[in-house]
């Protein structure tokens, strides 16, 4: 699919949908769990379905039907695998947690998760690593450290030293590791998006589970512990609001993002404090935050915490006075996408000079040209482009469009309710 832009004037208010990573890590706790619990406003949207289905074939009972409340009956730690191979589709935050959940399946029995082509070039060795050392038995079918993967029981607890390129890997551990027969001691050599991981603590928080941090590099948690079922509404998501504060930051707007609770721990609410220092008009109220277009200014943004922001960080700075140095995020290579390169090269073909980092991207501000884009199958990477092509009179298209549904389906119909010309088409 393709997704049609051209110039836009963006007003008016809307609320922005759940958090991903809440939902994911909902539906996993959930599974988990002893009795029923229901996830109120959960993200409808292929990730999240995908990670509702994976834990399903992990032996919970996940009813979705109804999108104001998933319920799910928990397994009570006691994980039954199925016999078919479980596929996450694009969903590398449900593949990184259920490779720890699966392993708490009884000694000996088997599970096999892949997914599309991105997630099977997506490195999780280290991971795979921790859950050989603490018991079970994870492999790599292409001896690739890549999925496929194979999981077999049983965690038992114990020790283990991790290099965590992605947060994912030490949150799939904290989520496992209580349910474990014995105490696991995890030492954290290299954590990337550390905000992530006090995400999966507020939820073992909530649950009351027992654990030591020592400043993020070193975790003790107590073993043959439970999780309980919950009533919990989602959180709007700070990476889908992204898109929309550097449209507004950028463009002819002026808009409210309702919804928003700057007491969460997701790592892209930090957004508003780039554009802030970049020079953007930003009122914060309680729950919502207004944006209009402003002068910015280029500076220097260390987006290791934020890596999922980087091409929208990377749009914004085209409109800026000056270079934009987005840097210290290597990780983001590792994404869907290697989104640095994408990036680099699609704002080329838009006359946008850049240069290329080992760990970012420096971004020279310059006058936008409509051109026929590749958004490389990656959801961030296609909305950050439509962002950029509503600053130009010509139409760009965008290919791949359908990747927005991985994490945002309402995307275009969002921006279309503030005024955007934007159309999906075949």
């Amino acid at each position: 699919m393709k997704l049609k832009v051209s110039k836009s004037t963006l007003n008016g208010s809307i609320a922005i949908p759940a958090s991903k990573s809440h939902t994911i890590r909902a539906v996993a706790i959930a599974a988990l769990a002893q009795g029923k619990s229901c996830i109120r406003n959960p993200l409808i949207s292929s990730d999240a379905i995908s990670a509702a289905k994976c834990y399903q074939q992990l032996g919970a009972d996940i009813n979705i039907s109804d999108d104001s409340c998933w319920k799910i009956r928990g397994t009570a730690g006691q994980i039954t695998p199925t016999a078919e191979i479980i596929d996450v589709g694009n969903s590398g935050t449900t593949l990184r947690l259920a490779a720890g959940s699966a392993a708490l399946a009884e000694k000996g029995q088997k599970t096999t998760f892949t997914g599309d082509h991105q997630i099977c070039s997506r490195p999780i060795g280290p991971l795979l690593k921790a859950i050989t050392e603490l018991g079970a038995s994870a492999k790599s079918l292409n001896n690739n450290d890549k999925a496929p993967i194979e999981i077999t029981g049983q965690l038992t607890g114990g020790a283990t030293t991790i290099e965590c390129m992605t947060s994912q890997y030490l949150s799939s551990l904290l989520m496992a590791a209580p349910l474990a027969k014995n105490d696991t001691n995890i030492n954290v050599t290299l954590l990337n998006e550390p905000d992530y991981v006090r995400l999966t603590l507020d939820w073992l928080d909530r649950q009351n589970i027992e654990y030591q941090n020592e400043n993020m590099k070193r975790f003790l948690i107590k073993g043959n512990q439970q999780y309980k079922n919950f009533d919990m509404q989602i959180p709007a998501d700070f990476s889908s609001a992204t898109f929309f504060l550097c449209a507004a930051a950028t463009l002819n707007a002026d808009i409210t993002l309702t919804g928003l609770d700057f007491s969460d721990s997701q790592p892209d609410k930090a957004v508003v404090d780039y554009l802030k220092k970049m020079g953007a008009n930003i009122q914060k109220n309680e729950n919502s935050v207004r944006i209009t277009k402003s002068q910015l200014q280029g500076i220097n943004i260390d987006m290791n915490r934020t890596p999922d922001a980087l091409p929208a960080m990377a749009v914004t700075a085209c409109f800026a006075k000056g270079p934009t140095k987005l840097y210290n995020v290597a990780q983001a290579r590792k994404k869907e996408t290697d989104r640095i390169d994408c990036m680099a090269n699609e704002l080329a073909k838009m006359n946008i000079k850049t240069k290329q980092l080992p760990d970012g991207l420096i971004i020279y501000p310059g006058t936008l040209k409509a051109a026929k884009l590749n958004g490389h199958g990656d959801h961030r990477i296609v909305m950050a482009l439509a962002v950029a092509a509503m600053a130009i009179e010509k139409h760009s298209t965008i290919d791949s469009a359908e990747a927005i549904n991985v994490t945002f389906p309402s995307y275009v119909n969002l921006m279309k309710k503030l005024g955007a010309n934007m159309e999906i088409s075949d």
